[in-house]
């Protein structure tokens, strides 16, 4: 009864979602050691975010 209440997603391989949560927290020191920022997705959009924790939307090529 309570894996109901769990609304995370169960995976074949459980090693997945942390290897996944690690590299993404790598990616961040990565930026932050280089300033320079990571993009990913949120909410269906590309966004960039900065080493001090802004995020912004990543614009297309061509738009101003």
């Amino acid at each position: 009864m309570l894996e109901e209440q769990n609304n995370e997603p169960k995976r074949k391989y459980e090693w997945l979602s942390k290897w996944a949560k690690m590299t993404g927290e790598r990616a961040r020191i990565d930026a932050k050691v280089n300033n320079t920022y990571i993009v990913y997705e949120k909410d269906g959009k590309l966004v960039k975010e900065y080493p001090n924790g802004d995020i912004a939307p990543l614009k297309k090529d061509g738009d101003s």
